[in-house]
């Protein structure tokens, strides 16, 4: 984008000349992104490999950050302010979700040729995928292992563990809001993965039963379009891995495709789902 000159004229060439580093450069960081990456295979493929994880790592970052500022607005049960941080994480999610694009039609060729690169390396060890699922409400004290070796990580995903998920704020803020949301979900440990529970589907059946253009209505559906693309996202992982390697055991001795499957067969914030049968 241009910039106006303090005459609020546009110039007729831009400014090339600085005394260091560009000013995009020094916001964006360009040079330090454009330099991690280190293949450590002589095949072409590897670099589309690596550089799309490393994109991956930074739409999980986006989203992370989504989630905290729409669970952080709903402790101060402001709704827009949520609902706004929920739609920017859709079409992030969508960008995320079209990373898979350049690895869903490797063949096992293809994908041998640099998975030794890999080595124990395996997806399952990414702490900012761990605190997304977190956020998610999929909580699991023993996904900390991998990372005691890094304590600033390992103490992020701790803190992150024993926190309220976004749907654990989402049912507080119903509450406060009088709906019959029960106190054992309320009071729930929140470190323990979070479990369809029969009253919280009849709220949410409620709600839409009350229909139009109710604002819990719409927080509802913003959550429900969160909860598809993140079906989704698990959905292309598990193709591009069957399609790549299909059932052989994961890197990182991870069991792969099994694995994958049981993920992709389970929604989140369910009783968002099942309530629609009742409404």
């Amino acid at each position: 984008m241009a910039s106006q000159s303090h005459e609020g004229v546009v110039p007729e060439n831009p400014n090339l000349d600085f005394a260091g580093t560009t000013p995009y450069e020094d916001y964006v960081q360009a040079d330090v992104l454009t330099h991690l990456q280190q293949p450590l295979s002589d095949d072409p493929g590897e670099m589309a490999f690596l550089v799309t994880t490393q994109v991956m790592e930074l739409w999980f970052t986006v989203l992370v950050h989504e989630w905290q500022t729409a669970a952080e607005a709903l402790r101060h049960d402001d709704l827009a302010r949520t609902r706004a941080a929920l739609k920017r994480s859709t079409y992030e999610l969508r960008s995320l979700n079209a990373s898979w694009e350049p690895l869903a039609h490797l063949t096992p060729a293809e994908f041998n040729s640099y998975r030794s690169a890999l080595g124990e390396g395996s997806g399952f060890q990414s702490a900012m995928y761990r605190r997304l699922e977190f956020l998610l409400g999929e909580k699991s004290a023993s996904m900390l292992v991998p990372h005691r070796g890094t304590p600033r990580v390992h103490d992020e995903l701790s803190k992150a563990l024993h926190e309220p998920s976004l749907y654990d704020e989402v049912l507080r803020f119903l509450a406060r809001r009088g709906e019959d949301v029960p106190e054992a979900v309320l009071k729930r440990d929140v470190s323990r993965p979070y479990e369809a529970d029969p009253a919280v589907e009849a709220v949410w059946a409620d709600i839409y039963t009350r229909g139009g253009e109710d604002e819990l209505v719409r927080l509802g559906e913003s959550l429900t379009e969160v909860a598809e693309l993140v079906w989704r996202w698990r959905n292309d992982h598990l193709v591009a891995t069957r399609r790549a390697m299909g059932s052989k055991v994961g890197t990182g001795g991870s069991a792969g495709v099994a694995w994958l499957e049981k993920r992709a067969a389970k929604y989140v914030f369910p009783e968002l789902w099942t309530a629609r049968s009742h409404v």
